[in-house]
């Protein structure tokens, strides 16, 4: 494609912008962390101290409510870079070093379509969409890899270039620092040429490391240290774009895949990675624009990881895929156009079965497992049982999903019901049984409630 033809067309951005022949489509950068909490950004409430993350929020927007699709890492990825949910893809679970298929091949990525636009395309992290080649980022629309494949409490972790691995185990405590370095090569390279930067850190995923520069440098720990050199990567990133002359043509997005594992804050939120409470799967979701998104806002809008998809290639100027997508395009909520988008219910499973929707303020919690993810399964096996009762929770005025109002909201309880009913035909033979078994199995009698009944104030 000649850059005549990339550039010969008008999108209008925002409203407030447009780029055609005399000016260049925007770069985007995500930056994504592997087990960060909610609650684990200064910006967002902690004691760690997150100085870049802070400043990139206050130069742009930070989310409230951005949810990832998902309670654990690989079907999260999966749903970012598709825009679809996770069990339409073939990522129900956490994929393993020994497993031989992934993310679907016929899936399109957010890489293949600004490939095909013309942008230079790099994966700089954690991947774990699939370890066979055809499963890699170089198969998936990056023209370039740097990373470990899957997460590094997997063996054996190799750290891979492209296709080919060049350390048979990685070294975790240069990770960041090696990681960042590709980072600002990359930019560096790409002055001529819009780029798309996907950047999955591996931390602060469990087993925690941290070079010397680093150890000992928060107030919190060796959990504190590796979110401050994360911290300090999102800096250099930063500083890059700027010495480029790049960071007002530059989209720059930072969140993570789901909710802490053993260590980390989710904030005031109920639950952790593996459970489908906001805990597991509210994220920090910051955007900055220079000059594009106005500077200093939050927004509380209902807002999902599979949104990306839709609002990155709006933005530009690519071509939808084929499959219908489930996230929906937010760049009104980023550029403060709106305050909400109506959407569908956000739907979260575990593995094929569903739990939980999600609209609006309201969580309907309608099943859960007999167990909790990587702990022993009972006798009879890990099963998903439909709850006694749905449970309602209202998130705006309790979001740690602390009181059941289903009672006194049966007309809320059996809208979202009824929504769930329509969504659920459409998903994969694998979804639409699971929610069959769950349906006919009768209620497991020592399903603890979720919550006890809100107290009637006095």
């Amino acid at each position: 494609m000649t850059r005549r033809g990339f550039l010969g067309s008008l999108v209008a951005v925002g409203g407030s912008r447009l780029w055609g022949v005399e000016t260049r489509p925007p770069n985007i950068v995500f930056i994504l962390c592997d087990d960060l909490g909610y609650g684990d950004l200064g910006c967002y409430g902690s004691r760690i101290e997150t100085p870049n993350l802070d400043r990139l929020a206050s130069e742009g927007v930070r989310f409230t409510n951005f949810c990832s699709a998902d309670p654990v890492c690989s079907p999260s990825r999966a749903a970012l870079l598709t825009g679809r949910y996770p069990t339409r893809v073939s990522v129900p679970r956490v994929l393993m070093p020994e497993d031989q298929g992934g993310l679907n091949l016929d899936e399109t990525t957010i890489a293949n379509v600004l490939k095909a636009r013309g942008y230079r395309t790099f994966c700089i992290g954690k991947w774990h969409l699939g370890r066979p080649v055809q499963y890699l980022p170089t198969s998936r629309g990056f023209d370039e890899y740097f990373g470990i494949p899957y997460s590094n409490d997997m063996n054996p972790r190799v750290l891979m270039h492209n296709t080919e691995v060049i350390e048979e185990t990685a070294n975790l405590e240069t990770l960041t620092q090696r990681y960042t370095e590709q980072a600002r090569r990359f930019i560096a390279e790409s002055k001529g040429s819009p780029f798309f930067l996907y950047m999955p850190h591996t931390f602060p995923h469990i087993p925690l490391a941290v070079s010397q520069r680093f150890r000992g440098k928060s107030k919190e720990g060796l959990y504190g240290d590796v979110v401050q050199e994360i911290d300090w990567s999102v800096g250099e990133v930063l500083h890059s774009l700027k010495q480029s002359g790049l960071d007002r043509n530059t989209l720059v997005m930072f969140s993570s895949d789901n909710g802490p594992w053993y260590q980390g804050s989710p904030g005031k939120l109920r639950g952790r990675k593996n459970t489908t409470y906001e805990g597991g799967v509210r994220e920090p979701f910051i955007a900055r624009w220079t000059g594009t998104i106005p500077t200093g806002r939050v927004s509380n809008a209902l807002a999902s990881m599979m949104d990306v998809f839709p609002t990155v290639t709006r933005l530009c100027g690519g071509t939808m895929p084929p499959k219908p997508l489930d996230g929906i395009d937010i760049w009104p909520l980023l550029h403060g156009d709106r305050q909400y988008i109506d959407r569908q219910p956000l739907l979260y499973f575990d593995n094929w079965d569903l739990q939980c929707a999600r609209w609006m303020d309201w969580k309907l919690h309608i099943a859960r497992h007999n167990t909790a993810a990587y702990t022993p399964a009972p006798s009879g096996g890990r099963r998903s049982y439909l709850l006694p009762k749905p449970e309602l929770y209202n998130l705006a005025s309790d979001p740690d999903e602390s009181y059941d109002v289903a009672p006194g909201n049966q007309e809320v309880v059996e809208q979202i019901q009824a929504k769930i009913g329509g969504m659920i035909k459409d998903f994969p033979e694998q979804v639409r049984q699971a929610f069959a078994e769950a349906k006919a199995r009768a209620v497991n009698p020592s399903m603890p409630a979720g919550a006890y009944p809100q107290p009637i104030k006095q």
